[in-house]
């Protein structure tokens, strides 16, 4: 996913890294040069689905504009990293 807004220097991405971890979800998240954060998020369904509804808010001093969700087949991706 790729969120737009304020998202940067807002800690979206240590949040988002603490809270895939606690929900057992794999993936990455990084900054773009844009502006925006991109994710990619793979789980159970359903907390997958909690962290596409952190994006849409997330954290405190963010401010989000708009989420593109895409759905790609999953790679098996292990663990939970902030990537550049």
């Amino acid at each position: 996913m790729i969120v737009h807004g304020r998202v940067q220097g807002v800690f979206f991405r240590d949040t988002a890294r603490r809270m895939a971890t606690s929900r057992q979800v794999a993936g990455w998240i990084r900054n773009r040069q844009d502006g925006a954060v991109e994710a990619v998020f793979e789980g159970e369904p359903d907390h997958v689905e909690s962290m596409l509804r952190f994006c849409e808010q997330g954290p405190r001093g963010a401010v989000v504009e708009r989420v593109d969700v895409l759905e790609e087949p999953t790679e098996g991706i292990e663990g939970f990293a902030i990537t550049r």
